[in-house]
């Protein structure tokens, strides 16, 4: 054998260094080393020590080479991890089986009883009991709401005393309900720029500007919208022959009502009336109203300058719109006509899902028509709903026929009715009927 040199690091010393102790591989036997595995720890030798019998195999043989379970004696069997058991040097407690380590941000792992989970773990979702009680109570929360609206815009609105009292020979109760719609001239409300800018003038005293009789019949069928031409000769119970603007001049909101009832026959159980400054602010506060401009305006004394075809109006606008006398043949007849499209195109967009549902203009819609309307003092919020239901519910509209003018005592000229054909009118509305199609097409 070759002696080594003094300093001198043989082959397996450089082995033994080079590897690292546990990797499974045996080492080059060393010169007085019992029987042990690389890197394996040698308490487990045979029975009797260093004399005992050598492993299975045969002398030499690598010991990481164990028999198989069944060849193993008792003796040398490995015991389960008891209560108490020491692992990396400390008492553990539990009977549980010792897992390996995982490394950090490692979920446990997968087994049969255990789902896998995604990157942020599975999520429990909602039972039918749990979203059942959300949507309740979404519901009182908006029931509630709705109630406390109710009472808030009934508070909030002005009523006219007696516009509707009982006098003389009044006409009976007709089937149905009757709305009588008054859009008065009055400048109430409007600073000077205002007047300016909307074109109003400076007329004293408060004239009607519109009028409209609206019959919702009990039947279901479409309600009816009827322009009554301001300018129309009547008789004025008490006053003679007249216009019929000229009953709201003299008596105010009660004589209109007792002049409308004895011309047409029906009786009118609701009254609103609203003015100039109010119509702007309800326009403005549902942000404006689409309308179909039949023909290019331009009129200067209505302080309106539109362009033909289909466009968004504003409420100076829209005052404009319906208060301007230029187009036609008939100026005060496409008055009425822009009247009744566009107070329908006012009522359905605030009742749109859009405007009602959203708080930042159903609240200001329902503050602007409280402080403009004026209503008798037997209507309500509740009366109200039913009046724009109905507005919504695309009426027949039409005017009351007329054929020609009348000179009336005070020297001026008034618009004429066709009496035929008014009767006809008046008496399907009274009878709750729908209104003839000869009668509608008939203007």
């Amino acid at each position: 054998m070759t002696k080594r040199r003094e300093g001198e690091v043989s082959e397996d010393d450089r082995t033994r260094a080079m590897r690292s102790p546990g990797d499974g591989r045996p080492l080059p036997p060393r010169p007085g080393d019992g029987l042990r595995s690389g890197g394996a720890p040698a308490h487990r030798l045979p029975a009797g020590g260093p004399g005992a019998p050598a492993p299975a195999g045969g002398p030499g043989a690598p010991t990481h080479k164990l028999p198989a379970a069944a060849q193993v004696p008792e003796s040398l069997r490995a015991e389960p991890p008891r209560a108490g058991a020491r692992v990396y040097g400390r008492e553990r407690s539990g009977k549980s089986p010792i897992r390996p380590l995982r490394s950090r941000g490692e979920g446990p792992p997968e087994g049969p009883g255990r789902p896998p989970k995604g990157p942020g773990g599975p999520r429990r979702r909602p039972s039918g009991r749990a979203i059942l009680r959300i949507i309740a109570g979404l519901l009182v929360v908006l029931l509630v709401a709705a109630v406390g609206l109710f009472f808030w815009i009934n508070s909030r609105l002005t009523g006219i005393e007696g516009v509707l009292d009982e006098y003389p020979d009044r006409v009976a109760d007709t089937p149905g309900t009757n709305w009588l719609l008054v859009g008065s001239d009055s400048r109430k409300g409007l600073t000077a720029a205002q007047r300016k800018r909307l074109a109003t003038g400076r007329a004293a005293g408060q004239r009607t500007d519109s009028m409209m009789l609206l019959h919702i019949p009990e039947s279901g069928d479409k309600p009816t919208l009827v322009s009554l031409p301001r300018d129309s000769a009547v008789t004025i119970p008490g006053k003679g022959r007249d216009k019929l603007n000229s009953a709201y001049a003299i008596g105010g909101p009660r004589l209109l009502v007792q002049t409308v009832e004895t011309v047409t026959g029906v009786h009118i159980d609701h009254y609103m009336e609203i003015g100039f400054a109010g119509f702007v602010d309800i326009v403005d506060a549902i942000g404006g109203v689409e309308i179909n401009v039949r023909a290019a305006v331009n009129d200067p004394k209505a302080g309106l300058k539109l362009k033909k075809g289909v466009q968004e109006l504003n409420g100076s606008q829209a005052l404009g719109y319906v208060r301007t006398r230029k187009g036609g043949a008939l100026p005060d007849f496409e008055r009425t006509k822009r009247q009744r499209q566009f107070l329908g195109a006012v009522v359905k967009k605030a009742a749109s899902p859009g405007v009602l549902i959203n708080p930042f203009t159903s609240i200001p819609l329902a503050m602007s028509a409280t402080d403009a309307v004026e209503v008798d003092d037997g209507t309500g919020a509740f009366n109200l709903l039913s009046l724009g239901l109905a507005m919504g519910d695309s009426p027949v509209t039409t005017v009351v026929p007329f054929g020609g003018n009348e000179v009336i005592p005070n020297g001026g000229t008034a618009v004429k009715w066709d009496r035929t054909k008014a009767l006809q009118l008046f008496n399907a509305l009274k009878e709750d009927r729908p209104v003839p199609k000869e009668i509608l097409d008939a203007n």
